[in-house]
Parts: C-alpha cells; sequence; structure tokens
C-alpha cells in the first residue's frame, strides 16, 4: 500500500510538472538590433557664397569638408555679400544687396530656397545672429537692422541704427547686439547697441568713431572689440556698460579683424601697412604684436589652435591679380610656409586689396581650410596635415557671355566663405 501511495504521489507530481511546461511559460526571445542607417549629410561643411553679376542670381555652394567635393548648390539673389549659419548650422540666410532680399535654404537640401523681402532701398550686407528663433540682417541703405523670425520668416521689427551699418556681432547669451555703422565717407560712423529681448536700441556706444567696418565679441561675452577703419584702432568695449575701456592702433587702412575663441585673441589685417596685427584679448591692455605680411586681405585660424592662414592679393603690371597664403605658427608668429594660389587677370565686382577678395574659412575639424578666389572664380582648398593645396573646386557657371562662340561661360565668384560645426 506505501509503495502504491508513493507511485501515484509521484505520478501526480510527474504531470503537474509537464502542466507547468505547458502554460504561458516562454523563452526569451533575441530580437536583431537593427543599427539606424548613416546620415547622408557631411559631419562638416563649408559654404561658399558667390556672385553673378550686377544683373543675375548668384548662388550658395556646399562643400564636403571630408570629400572636398561639392554636394549641394542653391540660387540665390543679385549680389550676395554675406550669410550665417544659423539653428546649428541647419538653416543658412545671404543677403543679397542689389534686390533687397535674403535667401533661406538649408545647407545639404537646398530646395526650396525662401525669399525674404526687404523695404526698398534697404541693401543688406551682412547677417548675424547667435539665437535660434531670430537672424538679424544689417541694412546698409536704409540704415536699420532687421529681425527676422526663424520660424516663418516673416520682419518681425526694424531697428534703427546709424548711417550704413557695415558689421555686426551679437554676444553668446543672445542679449545685445553690436553694430558698427560705416558712415558715408565724412566721419560720422557710429557703433550701436540693441537690447535683443525687447529689439530696442540702447544709446550708441560713445567713442572717437570715424569708419567703423568690423565688430567682434569675446566668447565669455564681456567685451565688444570695434574695428575703425577711419582711425586704425580697435576699441575694447564693457558690454555690461556700453563703455570704451581702451584704444589700441592697428593702422589706418585696417578693414577686417577674426576673433579666435581658442586662443582668445584678435586678428586684424591691414593691407595699406602690409602687416597683421594680433591683439591679446585675455587682457584689457590689449597688447598687439605687428607681423609683416605682404597686402593681407583676409585670415583664419584653426580651430586646434596651432596655426593662422592669411591670405594675400597683390595687383600687378597688367591687371594681373597674383594671390596666395601664408601659413603663420600660432606660438610665435613665424612663418611656416608661403603657399601660392593663382594669377590672373583681375575681374571686376573682385574689389582689390578688400576682405572679399580672398575670404578664407577653417573647417571646424581643423582639417581643411578654404579660400574662396574671387578673381579666379574657385575656392582653393589647403590640406592642414601637410599645408598643401590639395583641389580647387571651381565656381557654377555664370550667365555671362563666353569669351569664345560656343564656348563655356565664365565661373561666378566667391565673396564670402563660412564653415559649418
Amino acid at each position: 500500500m506505501i509503495v502504491c501511495r508513493v507511485a501515484r504521489t509521484a505520478g501526480v507530481l510527474g504531470l503537474l510538472a509537464i502542466c507547468l511546461s505547458c502554460g504561458d511559460y516562454y523563452r526569451p526571445v533575441a530580437n536583431p538590433v537593427i543599427p539606424s542607417p548613416p546620415n547622408s549629410s557631411p559631419s562638416h561643411i563649408a559654404l561658399v557664397v558667390t556672385g553673378n553679376g550686377d544683373n543675375n542670381p548668384g548662388a550658395g555652394v556646399t562643400i564636403n569638408v571630408s570629400g572636398d567635393t561639392a554636394v549641394s548648390q542653391a540660387t540665390v539673389g543679385l549680389v550676395p555679400v554675406h550669410a550665417a549659419l544659423v539653428q546649428r548650422g541647419t538653416l543658412v540666410y545671404v543677403a543679397n544687396s542689389h534686390e533687397d532680399t535674403v535667401s533661406e535654404f538649408g545647407p545639404s537640401t537646398p530646395a526650396p530656397v525662401t525669399t525674404i523681402s526687404l523695404p526698398a532701398g534697404s541693401a543688406p550686407d551682412f547677417v548675424a545672429t547667435t539665437e535660434s528663433s531670430t537672424v538679424y540682417v544689417a541694412n546698409s541703405g536704409g540704415g536699420n537692422v532687421a529681425a527676422i523670425s526663424t520660424f516663418n520668416n516673416v520682419i518681425t521689427n526694424t531697428i534703427p541704427v546709424g548711417v550704413n551699418p557695415a558689421s555686426m556681432a551679437e554676444l553668446p547669451n543672445g542679449q545685445k547686439l553690436y553694430v558698427a555703422n560705416k558712415g558715408n565717407g565724412t566721419g560720422n560712423g557710429s557703433v550701436s547697441s540693441i537690447n535683443t529681448i525687447d529689439k530696442i536700441p540702447n544709446p550708441p556706444v560713445a567713442g572717437t568713431w570715424m569708419s567703423p567696418v568690423w565688430v567682434a565679441v569675446r566668447s565669455d561675452g564681456q567685451r565688444a572689440y570695434v574695428l575703425d577703419s577711419g582711425t586704425g584702432n580697435v576699441s575694447e568695449i564693457d558690454t555690461f556698460t556700453d563703455g570704451v575701456i581702451k584704444s589700441v592702433a592697428v593702422g589706418v587702412g585696417a578693414d577686417f579683424m577674426l576673433y579666435d575663441p581658442t586662443l582668445d585673441r584678435l586678428y586684424v589685417t591691414n593691407p595699406v601697412a602690409n602687416q597683421l596685427m594680433v591683439l591679446d584679448a585675455s587682457s584689457d591692455s590689449l597688447p598687439v604684436t605687428a607681423v609683416s605680411v605682404a597686402n593681407p586681405v583676409n585670415l583664419a585660424a584653426l580651430p586646434d589652435g596651432t596655426r593662422a592662414y592669411v591670405s594675400s592679393a597683390t595687383l600687378t603690371a597688367g591687371n594681373v591679380v597674383s594671390s596666395q597664403v601664408t601659413v603663420l605658427n600660432a606660438v610665435d608668429f613665424s612663418v611656416k610656409t608661403t603657399i601660392p594660389l593663382t594669377k590672373v587677370n583681375a575681374v571686376p565686382g573682385c574689389a582689390a586689396n578688400t576682405w572679399s577678395e580672398l575670404f578664407m574659412a577653417a573647417a571646424a575639424d581643423s582639417t581643411k581650410v578654404y579660400i574662396g578666389n574671387c578673381d579666379a572664380g574657385n575656392t582653393a582648398i589647403i590640406n592642414t596635415s601637410n599645408d598643401t593645396l590639395v583641389t580647387t573646386i571651381a565656381s557654377p557657371l555664370s550667365s555671362q557671355k563666353p569669351a569664345t562662340n560656343g564656348g563655356t561661360p565664365p565661373p561666378q565668384n566667391p565673396v564670402f566663405v563660412l564653415a559649418g560645426p
């Protein structure tokens, strides 16, 4: 009897085990994880703005930094002169000076292009912002700054400034905008300060201004710097009080200034004096170092802080423009090498010895430097690993007549270059 009971109990337990194994119990299932496809957009870009004469639309060309190729092209307006990348480089705004418009498009997918109309006679010449919701356009003809919403591309405010605004820079926190008003050549230049929260101009910055042409802001937002080509000074402004702290001489005729946030310094090109002036912005005394460079017109500084690249243009006999790039070691400003570019005939519309003739930009990863060669109609690319010219990218064909019947029209002329994040 006992044996039978044990057997029956064992049988019941066996059946129970079988039932449990047949219940709602599932083995873990390994689902395959499919990786996201690679982003087709370039990781780093450079954007080149090209002009196409006075009566034909220009272009915005996006270059893939890693591939050294033009990956997209957008048609902009008449005589584009300046541009800005907005919303972490996903939008481009281009000022078209001869048709009172601003073109907006995406650098990777440029179609469609949105055209934003400005009042007649605005003559926009500069675009700037550190905000994501608003971009500012300086209107040299209207003596004002237009605030444009990046959400619907509508002008939300028109802010009066001085005569012939030529350059702008906004604080990193997006709360104040400084405008360099060049004036009309009679010494009536000025510097405007705008409260960007309510879009109301503050009192003009007091100072001895003749012809301010460039403005930059320090990365901590506590100082702004204004280059006055007429007085030959760089003035340092306390952004809390809008008072001028100090002015230092860089020479009459200096017309381009670049702030290097990596090394906390200012570079100023002066083609009249054949000098590059370097200012230490970490100190309010603004100590200056003068570096001899023949006919410097523009400059790019590598984000890694190792070198600075200075473009030079010389107009020689026969109306020929000879251009080159001088590579400087950032530590002691010694010349590392000189890279020749081109010798070509000067082109009308490419202003000799001005900052737009050979505008430069350094890629965000410091691997390339881009030079928009206005007279040559191409963008030169320097590989910074060995500081050699690796290639040139021809600009889009212009609407001008070919030099010979049945020939190819000449290329458009680069006037501005900027690098994406």
